[in-house]
């Protein structure tokens, strides 16, 4: 589909509730004039304005399984009043406590020497961080993956994708049978800070043997570049039998991946808090629901943990114990982030806490459990044995298939 842009003078009329605590204010229009240079709608993302303006104007406005970025659920008001200010995403996420940018802020620059032509690296082309550096790589192989298969190809494709399994029912399930965390056991060949885990990698294997010790869900890496995973992984485990609910374990940053993985047949997807602000969460999981897919939203710290918290319909939060900056593991962070006001607000609203990070014995498992974690994702320690499912046992203390 071919890109669409929205010059400065374009106008548009978006609906949205009016930011009142009073009961009487319902709704109203707002005409809004995107300033040059600041950052469209969808809550000041332009991606997905001109995902859906492309998406609307190829398959008709009635077109189902695409969300409106207008709807009032994604309306946020202090979002509305920021971009009306003129901020631009940057300053929009940085107001979020996001460091990570989505792109490079600027263009590398070409630099010639007779023939050649090379680029220089400057702070504005360099990544700051490992995450930064896979987002950036996203971004480009997102929009070459879009280009070879189109959304209407990804919907045609959606009518003979096997039903979605409860990934959530399956995890309560999991945890009220064993009274112990349920386990998210992941399908991983390589990290960047470890390097390749597994070299006699089988992806339908490995599942087999995760299904046959005993754990709940699967989490699948589909990103090629720095884990050497694939979607084509995940659509092989689907397609083996395996009855493990599968996460589609990818960096989300355009709705056509929810497409993407729905397609070959994952039943959740995880969102980086570190990398969504808000309203592109809320939009997302928008997608997931209408998809039928659940949403894993993944914290690292404080601020990001009282983010998600103020979203609705969340289900599902992953605290990752691994510093972004560092790389370094510290499981206590779960029991930091699950201390005080916000462990009771997650209880209250049963919320399902997934560990992440840095659990390798059955006194990790149990340091989690005690601080309010019901579920566990578990990769690198489980992979690297000869014998997953027996490495299970190990992860617990005890046979948890039964």
């Amino acid at each position: 589909m071919e890109a669409t842009s929205m010059s400065a003078s374009s106008r548009f009329s978006i609906s949205r509730g009016i930011c009142s605590s009073s009961a009487a204010a319902a709704k109203r229009r707002l005409d809004v004039t995107p300033a040059s240079g600041v950052i469209g709608w969808r809550g000041l993302s332009q991606r997905v304005l001109r995902f859906a303006v492309r998406s609307q104007r190829s398959e008709g406005k009635d077109s189902p399984g695409i969300p409106s970025p207008m709807s009032d659920s994604i309306a946020n008001c202090v979002e509305v009043r920021e971009w009306e200010m003129g901020k631009t995403i940057d300053e929009i996420a940085a107001s979020q406590g996001i460091t990570i940018r989505r792109r490079p802020p600027t263009g590398p620059p070409q630099h010639y020497v007779g023939p050649f032509e090379f680029r220089l690296q400057n702070e504005g082309n360099t990544p700051r961080n490992i995450l930064e550096e896979i987002i950036w790589n996203k971004d480009v192989e997102v929009s070459q993956m879009k280009e070879r298969r189109s959304l209407v190809m990804l919907k045609k494709a959606l009518e003979n994708a096997p039903p979605v399994r409860d990934f959530v029912g399956a995890l309560r399930a999991s945890y009220e049978r064993t009274d112990m965390p349920a386990l998210i056991a992941e399908v991983k060949k390589a990290s960047p800070s470890r390097g390749v885990l597994r070299e006699d990698f089988d992806p339908v294997q490995i599942a087999s043997a995760y299904e046959e010790g005993g754990a709940a869900c699967l989490s699948v890496l589909t990103d090629k570049k720095y884990f050497q995973g694939s979607f084509e992984n995940l659509e092989a485990i689907r397609n083996a039998g395996i009855k493990c609910p599968l996460l589609c374990k990818e960096f989300i940053i355009d709705p056509w991946q929810l497409y993407c993985a729905r397609s070959k047949g994952a039943d959740a997807v995880l969102l980086i808090a570190a990398v969504l602000p808000d309203v592109d969460i809320k939009y997302l999981t928008k997608i997931c629901k209408i998809l039928g897919l659940a949403a894993l939203v993944e914290v690292h710290n404080e601020r990001e943990m009282d983010r998600i918290l103020g979203i609705d319909g969340i289900q599902l939060i992953g605290i990752n114990n691994r510093n972004l900056e560092t790389f370094e593991v510290d499981i206590s962070n779960t029991k930091k982030l699950l201390e005080g006001a916000r462990g009771e607000a997650i209880r209250e609203r049963g919320i399902i806490v997934v560990g992440e990070s840095g659990l390798f014995t059955p006194s990790d498992i149990a340091y989690v459990q005690e601080a309010g974690v019901k579920a566990v994702l578990v990769g690198e320690s489980l992979v690297k044995q000869s014998d997953p499912s027996k490495g299970i046992a190990g992860l617990f203390g005890k046979d948890i298939s039964k």
